[in-house]
């Protein structure tokens, strides 16, 4: 059996881990979770150095009590 060695294109990929699609679906991701959380939590989707990167927050002062009771964030990730 061969061998087979891949090579990754580095400027290809960086442009992929920044594109729009990625962050549509980063999005899609994040407002998910923050469905799942329920009320008081927000979700946003910003362009980092290297990639796109989704955060989901507690709002409200209910909200982060929640999480900080619940790990509320966390258990949605699922």
């Amino acid at each position: 059996m061969a061998k087979v060695r891949v090579v990754l294109n580095r400027r290809g990929v960086r442009e992929l881990l920044k594109s729009d699609a990625v962050a549509g679906a980063c999005k899609a991701q994040a407002d998910a979770i923050r469905d799942r959380c329920g009320d008081g939590y927000e979700s946003d989707v910003y362009t980092g150095k290297n990639r796109v990167n989704a955060m989901v927050w507690p709002e409200s002062a209910k909200a982060r009590q929640d999480n900080s009771h619940n790990n509320t964030i966390l258990r949605r990730l699922k």
